[in-house]
């Protein structure tokens, strides 16, 4: 290889890097600040699901939370939907 194609690899392999970094930073204080919000006012559960898609961009583990986290959303609404006003489940 010329030193051209190898410097051009290394550059590449920098910004690869560079941007996994930026965004698991930015990805990890977003989900830190939405904990702290779950306490405070404040829309916490929002900016975790915020801080985990963008994780998501980078990190399959993310990936996978954020959809756990989508399954049992809608679970939850399904659930919440046969509920009748009385709080008992409707009859079918």
């Amino acid at each position: 290889m010329n030193e051209r194609s190898e410097s051009g690899e290394v550059l590449e392999t920098v910004k690869r890097s560079a941007r996994r970094v930026l965004v698991a930073v930015a990805g990890t204080l977003l989900v830190l600040v939405g904990l702290v919000l779950l306490v405070l006012p404040g829309p916490g559960i929002v900016i975790v699901l915020a801080g985990l898609a963008v994780l998501g961009t980078e990190f399959a583990w993310a990936r996978r939370a954020l959809f756990f986290t989508r399954v049992k959303a809608l679970q939850a609404g399904r659930f919440l939907r046969r509920l009748r006003p009385g709080g008992r489940p409707a009859s079918p």
